[in-house]
């Protein structure tokens, strides 16, 4: 099946405990039905000390299911994801609620 959520992605949660917050995909696990999201569904991590990096109590973006999670739309609101096939034959995403394309 092809990806309705995508790197780069600008998404909304819908539900949890960051309801209604916005932010950046920047990860995809399709295996897992997860994504990670910029900013969102923070949890503290201890962490040891490298010689690379410092050690302490530190917060890191946990994986969050693709089913709580929306594109945004043109106008700030959360959108389901569709396809259509172009007269080139090429398939693109759609947003189900304004009809316009998503991939530019």
């Amino acid at each position: 099946m092809a990806a309705k959520i995508r790197k780069g992605d600008k998404v909304i949660v819908l539900n949890g405990r960051d309801k209604g917050r916005t932010g950046e995909v920047f990860e995809v696990r399709p295996t897992e039905g997860k994504a990670l999201v910029r900013g969102v569904n923070l949890v503290k991590r201890h962490q040891k000390q490298t010689q690379a990096q410092e050690g302490g109590i530190i917060s890191k973006e946990a994986p969050i299911q693709l089913s709580n999670i929306a594109i945004v739309g043109k106008d700030g609101k959360p959108t389901r994801v569709g396809f259509k096939i172009q007269a080139d034959g090429t398939k693109v995403r759609i947003a189900k609620r304004s009809g316009a394309e998503i991939d530019v």
